[in-house]
């Protein structure tokens, strides 16, 4: 097989036909995220608080899996209309209440996610996975076009960058103090996907919570990285086998707020405290609880690990 541009393989190891994303166990059979178990109880508090301080009362969950993080809102609020987008089909396990559309996956977006009012759109790892351009600084200083084997892994470099990938790069990730070796993942099918959600919404705020870096902190060595069954693969190969994801810059992307989760739940929910001893001999359920809770809310926040994920929130006004 000809080796193909990083983006193709990408897009069809995720969302091919037997692609990683389509596989019946999940992404959470594969890792887990701030949207699973107590985090995610935890995330859906926040997200509420969100969503009410935006005037939304619709919230869509895009790239949701099998429904972790709207089954933990459902719960929290009931009242709060709710909808995931995946590439799969309903989830057996989803609350009645809940909305489900399938998608195409990657950047592309169903047809029927149109005309959002009243609406907080939650992108909660979406952009780390939609396939983007891998290049690479060759031995003249030029930036190349990472190409890769899907069934073996192997890459070689191809020709130069189009030119609306380099224009992104010369203005979002330059690279005239690259060494040989260097890489860039170009961010502009990222920006395109987040244009044309944003542009889905009538009235309401768009949040992508994501790995992300900005413009003084762009990794030289790229940030390409697959995983399988709970362990990071350094070298993914783009055959279906695992999740293959890249950070994202978040920093060129339209926003109105941009700031770390730890920061922005700190904001939503206050800082993590330890509930009154006293509780556990009163009300020995409720203190665990808000033990674990409390315990949920620290890891959500911990600024060496999920606390240092981005969030990037747009609002679009209607008129």
């Amino acid at each position: 097989m000809d080796p193909v541009p990083w983006r193709d393989a990408w897009q069809d190891a995720l969302y091919g036909p037997d692609g990683f994303y389509r596989r019946p166990e999940g992404p959470a059979g594969h890792f887990t995220t701030s949207a699973h178990g107590g985090p995610g109880a935890v995330l859906a508090q926040a997200l509420a608080h969100l969503a009410d301080a935006e005037g939304a009362t619709h919230v869509v969950d895009l790239g949701a899996g099998r429904g972790e993080l709207l089954g933990a809102l459902d719960a929290h609020r009931p009242d709060l209309r709710l909808t995931g987008i995946d590439v799969v089909g309903r989830p057996a396990s989803l609350p009645a209440a809940v909305e489900w559309t399938a998608s195409p996956g990657g950047a592309a977006l169903p047809d029927a996610l149109q005309d959002l009012d009243g609406v907080l759109v939650v992108a909660h790892e979406w952009l780390d996975v939609v396939p983007c351009t891998v290049a690479e600084v060759d031995e003249s200083g030029r930036l190349r076009t990472v190409l890769v084997d899907p069934r073996s892994g192997e890459e070689s470099l191809g020709g130069p960058l189009d030119p609306a990938d380099a224009a992104w790069c010369a203005a979002h990730w330059p690279t005239d103090d690259a060494a040989p070796g260097d890489r860039v993942e170009v961010g502009l099918a990222r920006d395109r996907a987040w244009a044309d959600l944003l542009a889905r919404v009538r009235r309401g705020a768009v949040l992508a919570v994501d790995y992300g870096h900005t413009r003084e902190n762009r990794p030289d060595g790229g940030t390409l990285v697959g995983y399988r069954d709970g362990v990071v693969v350094d070298d993914p190969v783009p055959d279906g086998s695992c999740d293959v994801t890249a950070h994202v810059a978040v920093d060129s992307l339209r926003h109105d707020e941009l700031t770390t989760q730890r920061e922005a739940l700190h904001r939503l929910l206050g800082r993590p405290l330890v509930p009154d001893h006293g509780l556990s001999r009163t009300d020995p359920a409720g203190y665990l609880a808000a033990l674990a809770g409390t315990s949920a809310l620290t890891a959500l926040t911990d600024p060496s690990g999920l606390g240092g994920f981005r969030w990037v929130l747009a609002r679009v006004r209607a008129g």
